[in-house]
């Protein structure tokens, strides 16, 4: 079994996902929140899950703050820890030690609109197609290898409302699988910064928004 800590800020819906996949060969450690009030802590008690708080208030700074989970998280023995909607930028440090074992998920297809407001930034490029990346941890900010992402059209009439629900659906769908490849043993970073995954298949073909017409 691999022990998976889970990180969330609020509601969690992605650690939802990845405790109902029921992912084989995982066992969910432990969901931690910077935040008391988390709605994500109630999920993982009801679903008999350790849930457990180190609130970033009670620091005086990021690094005395990043020191206590750390300190909590290593109690948990974690073979991967994953950011679920954790609204917090982790220091080098934290995220050093922890490297190639701690994973993202970010709403954008990655290396485009890295930060915040992904879906606002992309109706304004005027994007056809938006998305979401399930990558590893690095300093940099969503720029760490990607693991696996998927692709979303975007619609003449969306709003970020509509646009962040259709991304926020195939996120619950990519990041159990993430979470599963790695448990399975089936993720390698390359020399090059490349994610390959062992049994990978994919088909040859691509695809168009809007589609082309005959």
């Amino acid at each position: 079994m691999k022990n998976v800590v889970i990180l969330i800020s609020g509601r969690g819906s992605n650690m939802e996902a990845i405790v109902r996949a029921q992912i084989p060969g995982a066992h969910i450690a432990a969901v931690i929140s910077n935040r008391p009030d988390a709605a994500g802590l109630e999920f993982a008690v009801r679903h008999g899950i350790q849930a457990r708080v180190v609130d970033h208030k009670a620091y005086p700074s990021r690094d005395a703050f990043d020191a206590a989970l750390a300190e909590l998280v290593d109690t948990l023995s974690p073979d991967l820890v994953v950011l679920a909607g954790f609204m917090r930028v982790l220091t080098d440090g934290f995220v050093n030690r922890y490297a190639g074992r701690l994973l993202n998920i970010h709403p954008s297809l990655l290396p485009s609109f890295p930060g915040l407001h992904t879906h606002r930034r992309a109706l304004e490029a005027g994007v056809r197609v938006h998305g979401t990346t399930v990558h590893f941890v690095t300093p940099t900010l969503d720029c760490g290898p990607v693991v696996i992402q998927a692709a979303v059209p975007v619609l003449a009439d969306d709003d970020e409302d509509s646009l962040a629900a259709r991304v926020l659906a195939q996120e619950h769908r990519i990041y159990p699988q993430a979470v599963r490849w790695f448990v399975e043993g089936r993720l390698a970073v390359t020399e090059a910064g490349r994610v390959k995954v062992t049994g990978e298949s994919a088909g040859p073909d691509g695809w168009t928004v809007p589609p082309v017409e005959a």
